[in-house]
């Protein structure tokens, strides 16, 4: 297993000593998911935390007519995991669901928050991930989706260019909050 890019993300917010290291990856398996595979169903205990190695991860809930509302979309050498539910031990309201083939590195939840309470160090990291990530990504987002019209949210995903290509039209739209027409109408306003 090729741990390099996943200890190289973990020390970009704060770096592990070997000991640290070596217990953490003692608990990570590597796994394959194929397109369209569940990671986690809503409904279920979030058993795991993941390091997307390859491919793109998508979080969802179903609305009451069945349609998938899509809430955040993850790329590679992302951490990803239901953060809520893991925190306040419920089962997720989210599916994290493979949008491509995906490869990732995988870590048990109990496992994982034993080491947090044993090694400082990943305790640093994981703070300083959940900050960066959760509170300082998220707020803007939930600025956007307040204030901005769907236009200019989806001028904003437009701008990323390297998540944009990968995206079916209608989890744009579910992203963005409109309906596939409504994004047709969209993309015509500014063509």
């Amino acid at each position: 297993m090729n741990n390099s890019e996943f200890l190289k993300q973990i020390n970009r917010y704060h770096p592990l000593s070997d000991d640290t290291m070596k217990a953490l990856l003692d608990i990570c398996t590597e796994e394959k998911y194929q397109k369209n595979e569940l990671l986690l169903e809503a409904g279920n205990m979030a058993r795991y935390y993941y390091f997307l190695k390859s491919g793109l991860i998508g979080y969802y809930t179903v609305d009451e007519q069945g349609d998938n509302i899509y809430k955040i979309f993850f790329e590679e050498n992302s951490f990803v995991a239901s953060t809520a539910a893991i925190v306040q031990d419920k089962p997720s309201d989210f599916n994290i669901v493979a949008l491509e083939d995906c490869s990732v590195i995988q870590y048990p939840v109990k496992a994982y928050r034993e080491l947090l309470e044993k090694n400082h160090d990943l305790a640093l990291f994981h703070l300083y991930y959940l900050e960066k990530n959760w509170v300082v990504k998220k707020e803007p987002l939930e600025v956007s989706l307040k204030y901005e019209t769907a236009k200019q949210r989806y001028l904003q995903l437009l701008n990323n260019k390297s998540l944009f290509g990968r995206l079916k039209q209608h989890q744009i739209a579910s992203f963005l909050g409109v309906t596939p027409t409504q994004l047709s109408r969209i993309r015509k306003e500014i063509n």
